[in-house]
């Protein structure tokens, strides 16, 4: 228990209180619910161990929120969990979370637990492979857009999570315990009818502390709309934003040099490059490999569509006795990793 609070997890416990509708079982399969009819009319609710693992390799996240759903539901003075940490890199098979508790307390949460795990750590891992490839260049998750509004701030914290520097969705980066990052769009300047029109705007009327990045491929040749907006603000001005579309010929690496080449000469040398639009880690390697001086990336449906990883919650423990279905070992599974949390 000392652990638990001592390792800031009871703050960001915090973040993730469990819906009314998670904790009355709304998105549990529909045999959880049966099962836990036929034991209360049953009169069992045996003290049992279960053990949740991933079928692949991966940055855990989730856990948690996965920690704040059980602590709601745990009875106080008859619990026990150990856990890994937000952000280790496990591999499959590996128990990452243990629970040992009456049954009943949590087995209806099976589904939810395994669910937010596979999800977040899917992103998490999607958003560890983007970072690693840009190396010391932040990567940005833009993907908000891509999923359902109820997962899009899930989505962006595991991103963070997952070594992304910045999220643009406000609950992302709310969880993630930063501020959200975002230039501009395109419906701005489409409105405005002119970029620098829009950018100038966005600088009278946007707090300061906000970064003055401009977006610069919507109207006019992207190195000719980057010095306009560059003479506009001055010193001001921290970035460009490229986000050429495919039907373009999207972003090159020769593009990028060409921006800033032009920058340099027209004496802009403080304003960066930022890239966005259909990256992926090849797509970053790309740049990378070709000497592109880019200031930052925005990650999209790299991260957002990433396939979850899948978990496994197995009892391995009922009432002291080791159990175990058939193809798995009966008794606790040994990870010197885990962490006492409850």
């Amino acid at each position: 228990m000392n652990e638990y609070q001592n390792d800031g997890r009871v703050e960001r416990r915090g973040k993730f209180a469990p819906s009314e509708a998670v904790l009355r079982g709304d998105s549990a399969d529909v045999y959880f619910h049966r099962t836990i009819e036929i034991l209360e009319k049953e009169g069992l609710d045996p003290i049992a161990v279960m053990e949740v693992f991933p079928n692949g390799s991966g940055v855990l996240c989730g856990i948690d929120e996965a920690l704040a759903l059980l602590d709601k539901v745990l009875p106080l003075d008859n619990r026990e969990v150990w856990a890994l940490n937000e952000g280790d890199a496990v591999t499959s098979k590996e128990v990452v979370l243990r629970i040992k508790a009456p049954y009943r307390s949590y087995g209806l949460y099976e589904t939810a637990l395994c669910g937010i795990m596979a999800s977040a750590t899917g992103w998490a891992t999607a958003a560890r492979e983007c970072a690693g490839a840009a190396g010391d260049i932040p990567c940005v998750s833009f993907g908000a857009r891509h999923v359902h509004p109820f997962v899009s701030g899930r989505m962006d914290y595991a991103a963070v999570s997952g070594g992304c520097k910045g999220c643009s969705s406000v609950e992302g980066a709310k969880l993630a315990g930063i501020e959200p990052s975002g230039t501009m769009p395109h419906a701005l300047i489409i409105v405005m009818g002119d970029t620098v029109k829009a950018t100038l705007a966005f600088n009278r009327h946007i707090d300061s502390g906000v970064a003055r990045v401009s977006l610069v491929d919507t109207f006019k040749d992207e190195a000719e709309e980057s010095l306009r907006v560059a003479a506009a603000l001055g010193e001001t001005l921290k970035a460009v934003r490229l986000d050429t579309p495919v039907e373009r010929g999207r972003v090159t690496a020769e593009l990028v040099k060409e921006v800033r080449a032009r920058l340099d000469q027209a004496g802009h040398g403080h304003v960066g490059v930022f890239v966005s639009g259909g990256l992926t880690p090849e797509r970053i390697r790309y740049f990378i490999d070709k000497g592109a001086p880019v200031a930052g990336f925005g990650i999209g449906s790299y991260i957002s569509g990433a396939r979850p990883i899948d978990y496994t919650a197995d009892i391995h423990e009922v009432n002291g006795v080791a159990v175990a279905k058939r193809g798995r070992i009966p008794g606790i599974t040994e990870n010197p990793r885990l962490k006492r949390v409850m």
